[in-house]
């Protein structure tokens, strides 16, 4: 008995081994992804530049903060004087960056490059940096680039290029700006759209006219609070995918802000509307100055500051939003425009017609015309022609009691 359990037992046993061996052998061979590392954001080389150092980051890239100091106004929303860089990078989604440091005999050049997901967050970044130059004076960018925008103070340059921001302590001249922003990344379809919101802005109403370096386009609480922003950032929306500009005018009618806030839906605008005149009664309106507020869809136009309300009223309904919509189908038929298809149908069978009846009006008279002529010119009445007009192809009748004809053969009795 017991050694029959014992053969029973090395059976199955055999039987386990055979079966991991056969599932081992028809199991399908490991797969291997091939991973290319991005592009690097600078080169090698920029003219006779050459490479010295080289500190790149793609991973958390918020987190990293480079020299941000104390705005030119010294305004900053964070206690102990620090504006908080790794925050904003954040909201305006930092992808990557690297810092390179650049020789030429005696001469060096460093250059911080930023990489964004998009160009809205990139041009947001940009407006940011902006706020921290001195004394910035425009550059216009290089024959050829992709550069919409260079600005530069005596301590740098900085330049927004698509995705990218590129900060650069030292000087390169024009032919070196062209094949450095040349050669930072691309990118394409809906992540290159430049920003909406900040074309928006009038230039000049009134003799109310725009300052461009206040421009400041913002993604997030932490940077609208960075640039100067006077709402309470904690009910604008940044949860809905706000998005705002703001910008300061002057003229004789005095100086002041203009907000824009744009929404998703005009639903969201007005509720964020309300919001906004709620925290400003709340707070008092005095101590926003000139307050006028307006909706216009999903955008929210509101000035602050020491304007005249006459031209605070002008200034807060000078931005227009025109949308358009495209559809790639066709679109269900409405009553009314089945109505005006079938009435414009009966006036162009009516003035068919028409056409028609004094076609034939003009062809009769002029036929009528050359026949009544031609028996005119015959000697003929033009009026009358009964042997024309008449044609009996029919035997004339016989009378009823009609005399039987006489002839030689025939008598009458």
């Amino acid at each position: 008995m017991g050694t029959s359990i014992r053969a029973i037992l090395r059976l199955l046993t055999a039987a386990a081994v055979l079966a991991v061996a056969a599932s081992a052998q028809t199991a399908a061979p490991p797969s291997t992804t091939l991973v290319e590392p991005p592009t690097p954001l600078l080169p090698e080389s920029i003219g006779e530049w050459k490479l010295t150092t080289a500190s790149r980051g793609d991973s958390d890239a918020a987190k990293f903060d480079y020299r941000c100091t104390p705005a030119k106004d010294n305004t900053v929303p964070e206690a102990g004087g620090v504006i908080p860089c790794a925050g904003i990078l954040k909201e305006d989604g930092l992808n990557r960056y690297a810092i390179v440091t650049y020789a030429r005999g005696g001469s060096s050049v460093e250059i911080f490059a930023e990489q964004f997901v998009d160009t809205t967050g990139a041009y947001s970044a940009f407006t940011f940096y902006r706020s921290l130059l001195k004394a910035e004076r425009l550059v216009g960018p290089p024959a050829g680039s992709t550069t919409l925008e260079t600005l530069a103070d005596a301590a740098g340059t900085i330049t927004w290029a698509g995705s990218n921001v590129v900060r650069i302590k030292g000087s390169l001249n024009k032919a070196e700006m062209a094949t450095l922003v040349g050669g930072l990344p691309k990118v394409s379809g809906r992540k290159a759209i430049a920003p909406l919101l900040p074309s928006l802005l009038p230039f000049d109403v009134s003799g109310t006219k725009l300052d461009p370096p206040s421009i400041h386009y913002t993604l997030g609480p932490i940077a609208y609070k960075a640039t100067g922003g006077n709402l309470p950032p904690e009910i604008l929306g940044w949860d809905k995918s706000a998005e705002i500009a703001t910008a300061a005018y002057s003229g004789r009618a005095g100086k002041g802000m203009l907000t824009l806030l744009l929404y998703p839906t005009p639903q969201i605008a007005g509720d964020r509307g309300r919001a906004i005149e709620k925290a400003i009664n709340d707070a008092g309106v005095a101590g926003f100055g000139t307050v006028k507020l307006f909706r216009n869809g999903p955008l929210l136009s509101l000035t602050t500051g020491g304007f005249k309300p006459d031209q605070a009223e002008k200034l807060v309904h000078a931005p227009h939003l025109n949308e358009q919509v495209s559809f790639d189908q066709k679109m269900p038929l409405e009553f009314h425009a089945e109505i005006k298809k079938t009435a414009t149908l009966l006036e162009e069978i009516l003035i068919f017609t028409g056409l028609l009846i004094i076609a034939a009006i003009v062809i009769g008279v002029f036929l009528g015309g050359i026949r009544a002529g031609w028996r005119v010119m015959h000697g003929k009445s033009a009026h009358s022609e009964p042997e024309f007009l008449t044609i009996d192809l029919r035997d004339k009748p016989k009378a009823l009691f009609a005399p039987r004809e006489s002839g030689p053969d025939n008598t009458t009795p």
